[in-house]
């Protein structure tokens, strides 16, 4: 551009957009300089295919490699072994229904799971089974853990003694 148009190399890096320095740098053969790190990855991720950056990083490094993690992150990028990132799919959103005031006896059972940790540590949980109706504890079901099973058993007497109430009402969701 130089010696066709008669322009002075300021003007013709300003036209290209090129830094001045950018015409003394010698130029580089990255690509001859980064095959020992290209085998190096293909030989690690040919056993690991699914194996992000970091790990393959980690591996490269137990296996005795020093290069620099951004150089090695830039011929990762370049051979273009990025992984998508796997994206949480979320709850679905529903519509609230209105809380049922009750004022009779056994008609709304309310729910709920409780915990606390004891003087050395130890968690431990509560099952509350609540009525609506006069704020009465029909049960609390204290243990370490409490399965699905036990919370079954638990209801399943509980309808036993009181009998069926129309609706109930967890506590977490």
């Amino acid at each position: 551009m130089v010696d066709e148009h008669h322009v002075s190399r300021v003007r013709a890096c300003m036209a290209v957009g090129l830094p001045r320095s950018a015409l003394y740098k010698p130029t580089t053969d990255r690509a001859g300089k980064d095959t020992p790190v290209i085998e190096a990855i293909n030989a690690v991720l040919h056993k690991r295919p699914r194996w992000g950056f970091w790990k393959c990083f980690d591996l490269l490094r137990r296996d005795g490699h020093v290069w620099n993690h951004k150089r090695v992150y830039r011929v990762y990028c370049a051979m273009r072994l990025n992984l998508k990132r796997k994206v949480r799919r979320r709850a679905l959103t529903r519509e609230r229904q209105p809380l049922l005031a009750s004022t009779q006896l056994n008609r709304v059972w309310a729910l709920d799971f409780m915990r606390d940790t004891l003087y050395d540590g130890r968690v431990f949980r509560t099952l509350n089974v609540i009525d609506e109706g006069n704020r009465e504890a029909l049960r609390i079901e204290c243990g370490t853990s409490i399965p699905s099973a036990r919370v079954v058993r638990v209801m399943n007497q509980l309808i036993e003694v009181y009998g069926k109430p129309e609706a109930i009402r967890l506590g977490q969701c």
